[in-house]
């Protein structure tokens, strides 16, 4: 075990409270892509289309066609599994000692592992509904389905709920993570570079003792941190064992 890992051993062996903040590099182990890696999604290949166009709200109003045909390619993991680091979360929900999960994932890993409090900032893949009725439908619907995903009882089209470019979080989803941020005597900012508003600014609300950053390129967060690991995620959780 690295000096770095020794040290993260021990400040959540005396922790209380914790919060675990996480982004992409969490659910890399698990086969899903990052954002900005070289291999990342905003690496696809999107017939000249920026990712990020195609992630709006505009462009699934306007081309919802092309928006599922990206959205089904990219987005969405059915066969991804909890990886070592959900895996030892949920181990320390399990002791009462994790308060809360803070992510800005929307593959639903969390939830898959077993853990509770989860604070899904940007949704989830595995939550559908019909823009009309307000009709609910598991992934499946969207998986299975070809071109734009249609309501059973109404026609309408059926959107995931997650948040795209140009929309809100959820305002009340968005109230839990910050006081369970502000509660926190140990918050984990991990596998995130801390680039997307509002959810980056969250992490403001912590006060407490121990704010550990665990990511391989450098964050805002790093200069008032206790204890800065730069590297893979999931590789510092299989050391902590």
């Amino acid at each position: 075990m690295s000096d770095k890992t020794a040290e993260l051993k021990r400040i959540l062996e005396r922790a209380r409270r914790i919060v675990f903040f996480g982004g992409a590099g969490v659910s890399t182990a698990s086969g899903i892509p990052d954002f900005r890696s070289e291999d990342g999604l905003y690496s696809a290949d999107c017939g000249g289309v920026p990712p990020e166009t195609i992630l709006s709200a505009t462009y699934f109003a306007l081309h919802t066609a092309e928006f599922f045909d990206f959205y089904r390619k990219h987005m969405v993991h059915p066969g991804a599994k909890p990886n070592v680091v959900h895996r030892y979360l949920y181990g320390l929900e399990k002791e009462d000692r994790l308060r809360g999960i803070v992510t800005q994932n929307i593959d639903g890993l969390h939830k898959m592992a077993g853990n509770k409090r989860v604070y899904e900032l940007h949704g989830s893949v595995h939550e559908n509904y019909c823009v009309d009725c307000e009709a609910s439908y598991p992934l499946e619907k969207i998986m299975e389905s070809e071109g734009v995903p249609r309501c059973d009882s109404c026609g309408g089209i059926i959107k995931p709920w997650v948040v795209l470019y140009g929309e809100m979080p959820d305002k009340y989803t968005g109230i839990g993570a910050c006081r369970e941020i502000s509660g926190a005597d140990c918050l984990i900012v991990a596998g995130t570079s801390l680039q997307v508003e509002p959810a980056a600014s969250y992490i403001d609300c912590f006060s407490g003792r121990d704010l550990v950053v665990i990511n391989k390129e450098p964050t805002p967060a790093d200069e008032r941190a206790t204890l800065v690991i730069r590297g893979d995620v999931a590789e510092v959780f299989g050391e902590l064992g």
